[in-house]
């Protein structure tokens, strides 16, 4: 149960987290559904009163933590100063995008709950100003007509409609602005939208901006008003029943009413200085002065980038974000570094596979190295940073996702060269999934020289890798016949042949166990969801409940 814990994400986080939620709703509609301060703003709203109320100290909560998961830099900085920790603390770090989509889903709910039952609010505030209901109800829409009364029922005239109200007063202007923005920034980050019009989700999920400035003004209105004590007191369970004889009975007062002091600024105020902090940060990186070292354009659709920028440090495994100003001067795009952190320049490898992309490509054409054509923000700490904290390493690439651990085997590489001490992994498994024969041949250079390494110094079990093409025609299969008794691989000239079709995972995890029988292995991967669920159930599967023997920990790159 502990490694399916480990494995699936469910962290003690989430848990405090939906408790905390759990909480405020529960303890704030008590609060409004029985407190005597409210009894006179019940008699007018109803249950509605409390379903409005609980959702909004839901949202003042969520509302505080959504920007938070987004400051790659905080993120980053919190990541290096849990090193020390364990690795289950700094592996839910890195689902910090899916801890926002959850915020966001919450958030999403909770208006939609808030919205409903303010609607009927209104609603019912305007028919109790128009007499509709009883004589207490008239009376309450009334106070505050008169000198020396402060009213209940916002509503302060029996002309105002209700749609004139949500459209003129504070609370109900910016109610209707945030909601359209968040549905604008909700709908336009659907996985189908994101995918095929990146620019669509970039520019709307900007409408957070409007989100946050009607956030902060939302409450000023202070229209959910509740009683106030007087001298003498008024007396609610005993004056409710006899509203004429207010101001006549000295046990019945007129009642006085005034509005909650807004709290939601104070909520969001830290999260967005912090992340004022963090796109002031971004645009300091943004104006640093980066250079092209070298441009490779490859025939397998892959642009790679060696780019110079100074005081640049990384470690194996980060990302990076880049703008092109000459494509569009908004949009950054992540990207995982290939380079080592040895080595005296980062590089990139960019697959054309959208607008952006091949923009890039094009504009790498056209324009002259040397030129401030890029800006570079990062780099960002991700999973694979652990990869050297596990003795055995799975490392699973599909397509252009073998990006991070060309960094990881470029460095493990410089380690042997320099017979580096530090080095406590002692066994790596690599599995590249590849479409395309073209795809492999950018990265075979650097598995030669692995392997010429490892041969050289007598530790060619460190690394076993295994290449598998998903995709082949007839001449392909017919070429792959005729030199299939060579002792190189037609497609990769590497001395381990490619192979066809896909892994057989069961049997895969089931070899590592066999061979590392005492081992806690890393599985890492940059690859799409599907393969994502059936890495995370086999690490699951072929864990074992004993804590002395094997264990398997699933790492997944997130951007």
């Amino acid at each position: 149960m502990g490694n399916w814990v480990v494995n699936h994400g469910l962290s003690t986080f989430i848990v405090v987290w939906m408790g905390i939620n759990i909480f405020l709703f529960v303890y704030f509609f008590l609060l409004y559904d029985s407190s005597d301060r409210f009894l006179y703003t019940r008699h007018l709203l109803g249950s509605a009163l409390s379903w409005a109320r609980a959702p909004a100290a839901v949202l003042n909560f969520n509302c505080m933590l959504i920007l938070l998961p987004v400051c790659r830099n905080l993120l980053s900085l919190i990541r290096g100063s849990f090193m020390c920790c364990g690795r289950s603390l700094r592996k839910q770090l890195d689902k910090n995008l899916t801890f926002h989509k959850l915020v966001a889903y919450m958030i999403a709910l909770m208006t939609a709950v808030h919205t409903i039952a303010h609607l009927l609010n209104v609603e019912w505030l305007n028919n109790s100003r128009h007499g509709v209901y009883d004589e207490l109800s008239t009376t309450l829409s009334e106070l505050g007509d008169e000198q020396n009364t402060s009213y209940l029922n916002p509503i302060r005239s029996t002309t105002t409609t209700p749609t004139m109200f949500v459209f003129t007063s504070i609370a109900g202007l910016t109610g209707v602005v945030i909601t359209l923005a968040l549905v604008l920034i909700v709908t336009s980050s659907m996985e189908v939208i994101r995918r095929n019009y990146f620019e669509v989700f970039w520019y709307t999920h900007h409408l957070f901006i409007v989100f946050f400035a009607g956030l902060v003004f939302h409450g000023a209105g202070r229209i959910v008003r509740g009683q106030v004590t007087t001298d003498p007191p008024h007396n609610t369970s005993y004056c409710k029943d006899i509203p004429d004889e207010w101001g006549q009975d000295p046990s019945c007062p007129i009642p006085q009413f005034a509005g909650g002091f807004p709290q939601t600024w104070m909520f969001v105020i830290g999260p967005m200085v912090i992340y004022l902090f963090e796109r002031l940060l971004r645009f300091i990186r943004y104006i640093q002065k980066v250079t092209y070292r070298k441009i490779v354009i490859r025939p397998s659709k892959v642009l790679e980038l060696q780019l110079v920028k100074n005081g640049f440090k990384m470690e194996v495994g980060q990302y990076i974000f880049i703008n092109c100003p000459a494509i569009s001067p908004l949009e950054w795009h992540p990207f995982t570094l290939t380079s080592a952190p040895e080595e005296d320049f980062f590089s990139v490898h960019i697959r054309s596979a959208g607008d952006w992309t091949q923009n890039e490509k094009k504009s790498c054409i056209l324009l002259q190295t040397g030129n401030d054509l890029m800006g570079v923000d990062g780099p960002f700490g991700t999973a694979s940073e652990d990869v050297f904290d596990y003795e055995v390493s799975m490392l699973v690439g599909a397509g252009i996702g073998v990006t991070p651990f060309a960094s990881i085997l470029k460095s493990v590489w410089y380690k042997f060269k320099d017979s580096n001490p530090k080095l406590r992994t002692r066994k790596i498994y690599f599995y590249w999934l590849c479409r395309e024969t073209h795809s492999f041949e950018w990265f075979a250079d650097l598995l030669q020289g692995l392997e010429k390494e490892m041969e050289e110094r007598g530790m060619g079990n460190f690394l076993t890798y295994k290449l598998y093409l998903t995709g082949w025609d007839q001449s392909h299969a017919a070429h792959v016949m005729v030199h299939f008794d060579e002792d190189t691989d037609v497609i990769t000239g590497l001395k381990q042949k490619t192979h066809y079709g896909r892994p057989n995972w069961d049997k895969e995890f089931e070899e590592v166990r066999k061979d590392n029988p005492t081992s806690v292995v890393g599985t890492f991967l940059c690859g799409p969801e599907a393969l994502a669920k059936t890495l995370e159930k086999k690490c699951v599967k072929y864990s074992n409940v004993d804590p002395r023997k094997t264990k398997f920990y699933f790492n997944k790159e997130n951007f």
